[in-house]
C-alpha cells in the first residue's frame, strides 16, 4: 500500500473515534508494507488519559511483534504527536513517523518541545509532516466546532 492509503486507513480510525465521541485522531502501524495495528483515541471509553491514538497502536504493534521495540515499522497519525506519545514512538524505536495536521497547542514534534530535536532523546524518527493535512485538521476542527 502506498504511503496515502495508510494515512487513509489512519482517517477511517479517526472517523470511528469521532463516531465514539472521542477526539478523532487515528493511528496506523506499518511493517513491511502490512498494517499490524489500527486503532483511534479511546480516553473517554478506557477512562484513561494515556489512551491516544498512538500509544495504543504501539500496545498493539508490540504484542503482533512481542518485542518492545518497533524496529522497522511506520508510525502514521492523523494529528502530531504530543510529547507522550513522540516519546513513546521514540522509546519503541519507530522508524518513521508520519502525521497529517499540526497541533501547535498540543504537538511535540515540530511545534512545542520538539521532542525528537532534544538532547536527551534517544532515537530520532524520520519525520514526515502534512499527508492528507486539510482532511484531517478538517476532521478535527468539525469536531471541535460541534461541541462549542
Amino acid at each position: 500500500m502506498p504511503i496515502p492509503t495508510f494515512m487513509k486507513l489512519a482517517l477511517d480510525e479517526a472517523r470511528a473515534a469521532k463516531g465514539r465521541g472521542e477526539v478523532p485522531v487515528g493511528c496506523v502501524i506499518v511493517r513491511e508494507g502490512k498494517v499490524i495495528a489500527r486503532t483511534g483515541n479511546r480516553t473517554l471509553a478506557d477512562r484513561d488519559p494515556t489512551a491516544h491514538a498512538e500509544l495504543l497502536a504501539i500496545r498493539q504493534a508490540a504484542s503482533v511483534l512481542n518485542s518492545e521495540r518497533l524496529i522497522d515499522c511506520d508510525l502514521y497519525v492523523t494529528l502530531e504527536p504530543c510529547a507522550m506519545c513522540a516519546a513513546a514512538a521514540a522509546f519503541a524505536r519507530i522508524r518513521r513517523v508520519y502525521f497529517g495536521a499540526s497541533d501547535p497547542k498540543g504537538g511535540a514534534v515540530e511545534n512545542g518541545v520538539r521532542f525528537f530535536s532534544q538532547a536527551t532523546c534517544h532515537h530520532r524518527p524520520e519525520v514526515y509532516s502534512g499527508l492528507d493535512e486539510s482532511e484531517c485538521a478538517t476532521l478535527l476542527r468539525d469536531f471541535f466546532a460541534a461541541r462549542r
